[in-house]
């Protein structure tokens, strides 16, 4: 049964980030766009976007990943 819930949790650890990063792509117009459209077709803009949404995606993998397999039994 650990098993099963470890392989659960870990499905869900791994799906989490994709989900959150895509809100964090689509959204960050919204706080950081400036209203400029000229300055949200820039190659600065859309570095700082995707730096921004693999850090929060990698951040949220890692704290998943380190929940799932902190408890999960050593075989």
């Amino acid at each position: 049964m650990d098993t099963t819930f470890t392989i659960l949790f870990g499905i869900a650890a791994i799906l989490l980030p994709l989900v959150v990063a895509r809100l964090v792509w689509k959204r960050f117009d919204q706080y950081f766009g400036r209203n400029d459209e000229a300055y949200m077709d820039s190659l600065e803009y859309f570095l700082k976007k995707l730096g921004i949404t693999i850090l929060v995606a990698f951040v949220l993998l890692w704290l998943g990943m380190t929940l799932v397999f902190n408890g999960s039994p050593n075989y």
